[in-house]
């Protein structure tokens, strides 16, 4: 068979360093966008993308030919490099290392995208920190030594 025909569906989580909220709600849009244009230029599909001012969801369909660990690096640079020639952020913007990744059946495409598109909504309810560890139980992903986000110390 000479073509590639795959379904893998991601959600990537991953913060401001140290959780600084310098995702201001008047151009986050503008974030969202430019984020939505370095996917799809690279041959995946933006299904949702979301966030709080400290953090954010993009749910994609992922082009097998890149891995995801270069597409992350990719957008962390250029959203820097976005907020910083565009003046966005009064102070030094960067993302956290590391990121979250998670995979996703198809039958549950569309209560992800709704789960990230709203958010904020979400967050009236939960933390950060109360919904990634959430994430990680769901997904029985361990932890062990791993360096976590800054903000998650041992219990």
């Amino acid at each position: 068979m000479a073509d590639v025909f795959s379904q893998i569906y991601i959600q990537l989580v991953f913060s401001v360093k140290h959780r600084q909220a310098l995702i201001n709600p008047d151009w986050e849009t503008q974030l969202f966008q430019y984020t939505t244009g370095i996917v799809q230029k690279r041959g995946h599909k933006m299904l949702a993308i979301g966030g709080m001012p400290d953090h954010i969801h993009i749910f994609i369909g992922q082009n097998p030919a890149e891995s995801l660990s270069v597409l992350v690096r990719e957008i962390k640079n250029a959203t820097n490099d976005f907020i910083k020639n565009n003046h966005l952020s009064p102070i030094k913007f960067e993302w956290q290392a590391g990121y979250g990744a998670f995979s996703y059946s198809r039958s549950h495409r569309d209560a992800v995208c709704k789960y990230i598109l709203n958010q904020k909504e979400h967050h009236r309810i939960k933390t950060f920190k109360e919904e990634f560890w959430q994430i990680l139980a769901d997904f029985e992903v361990e932890i062990g030594q791993k360096s976590m986000f800054d903000f998650f110390e041992k219990d």
